[in-house]
């Protein structure tokens, strides 16, 4: 498994697109500079009235699949 840690601080005028499927993936930069691209679907427990911020931890097996996705 390999993990991976990200910020993210999206309005939620921002996430928008992604909350309404016109967006199906995100592209985040983790802390070790690599780019990832993750289901938008993937944010949606963490979706607030102002939007997503905060630390995310990303979980993924040996193919790249999400396992799982938590905040920190």
């Amino acid at each position: 498994m390999k993990r991976h840690c990200f910020q993210l601080n999206l309005s939620a005028q921002e996430y928008l697109p992604y909350y309404r499927g016109q967006v199906s993936a995100l592209i985040v930069q983790a802390d070790d500079g690599r780019t990832i691209q993750l289901p938008a679907n993937s944010l949606r427990p963490f979706v607030t009235a102002s939007g997503i911020a905060g630390r995310f931890e990303l979980t993924l097996d040996d193919n790249n699949k999400l396992i799982h996705l938590r905040r920190l």
